[in-house]
């Protein structure tokens, strides 16, 4: 199997993790609701995006200044510590449902639990690239549907807005995430995805996280002979997106996956639109309209990734999720201020 062929596999495989996190997404959706896992009392109130912002921003702060004084192991078990959490909330509600008709209610709780520990015993003690990819789209599903049903529709649209220029600015200006990504990279926690490109990549070896392709944090520095052989049209050159191609694993962040599916999700719980008949699934045309928006959005991304430059992934991600979003509004016969939640 050649380079391209390798990494056209593996772009293949991320579309499959967003998937999962979106459906997943869709399917809590009812269950979050009825158990009434709203983190707000008013989810169409805009300052709950604003408030989010506030507080992604001081833990963005907190663990820069943890990775700049050496605190990192505090930070890799706070967040298995959160993946524990929100793989409780997304077990409580699949396991009685599967297992109370043999055993008694207090008995299906404790195998939640139990479960939602065994996610964080594995993240602790065997990382491994299968491990971070399974919770992380456990956790991306229970996050995306949990946001989804807390941010209504204007709040939803305003966060990703948000989020997509502070992306853009903290990887091509102030470059603090950059910093945070590669900070992140060695603590094997399920904040970014892996996906391989070679049957015999292991995230455990020492060198997992070198030289790999991220979607906004890898450098793509290239030298005098590079440069001379730059595209003049593309601006990239026949190195480094001949690097790119050898790359062990594309990696992209969480984070990508759930944001624009808090979109996707919050259409399908607040839209009073006719749904579409999927079993299993909240789903209607705008929230469909988001997805393929989304996934529209990741693929631009990665062609440009493979291109050889690094690039922010909000900005296309949540772009194509609010293009898509309004496209299946405005055909679900829904008027333009109805679709932004006016």
């Amino acid at each position: 199997m050649n380079d391209r062929t390798r990494i056209l596999a593996a772009v293949g495989v991320t579309v499959l993790l967003f998937l999962g996190v979106q459906l997943g997404a869709l399917a809590l959706i009812e269950p979050f609701t009825e158990s009434e896992r709203q983190a707000v009392e008013n989810p169409e109130d805009p300052t709950n995006s604003i408030l989010y912002v506030g507080v992604m921003l001081v833990a963005t702060g907190l663990m820069l200044a943890a990775f700049k004084y050496d605190l990192d192991h505090l930070i890799r078990l706070l967040l298995v510590g959160v993946s524990v959490m929100i793989s409780w909330y997304v077990f409580a509600e699949l396991v009685p449902p599967l297992v109370e008709p043999m055993v008694s209610g207090g008995v299906a709780d404790a195998l939640a639990i139990a479960a939602s520990l065994a996610v964080g015993a594995a993240l602790l003690w065997y990382p491994e690239w299968y491990v971070i990819d399974s919770a992380g789209v456990l956790m991306g599903a229970g996050a995306a549907a949990l946001f989804g049903i807390s941010f209504g529709l204007l709040p939803a649209l305003l966060l990703l807005s948000v989020l997509a220029v502070y992306d853009a600015i903290s990887v091509y200006g102030t470059e603090h995430m950059l910093d945070l990504a590669e900070g992140v990279m060695d603590l094997k926690i399920p904040v970014v995805l892996v996906v391989p490109t070679t049957l015999s990549y292991s995230y455990l070896a020492a060198d997992s996280t070198d030289d790999v392709l991220e979607d906004g944090g890898a450098e793509t520095a290239v030298d005098d002979d590079a440069t001379a052989n730059a595209d003049p049209e593309t601006g990239t050159s026949d190195d480094a997106e001949t690097e790119a191609l050898e790359r062990d694993a594309l990696f992209i962040g969480l984070g990508d996956a759930v944001i624009p599916t808090i979109l996707v999700a919050s259409a399908a719980a607040f839209l009073e639109v006719d749904p579409l008949a999927v079993p299993g699934l909240a789903l209607n045309l705008p929230a469909l309209g988001a997805a393929f928006g989304t996934i529209a959005g990741l693929l631009v991304l990665m062609y440009m990734v493979l291109e050889g430059r690094a690039h922010a992934g909000l900005p296309l991600l949540n772009g194509g999720a609010i293009g898509g979003y309004l496209l299946g509004a405005l055909a679900s016969g829904l008027s333009l201020a109805t679709a932004i939640g006016l």
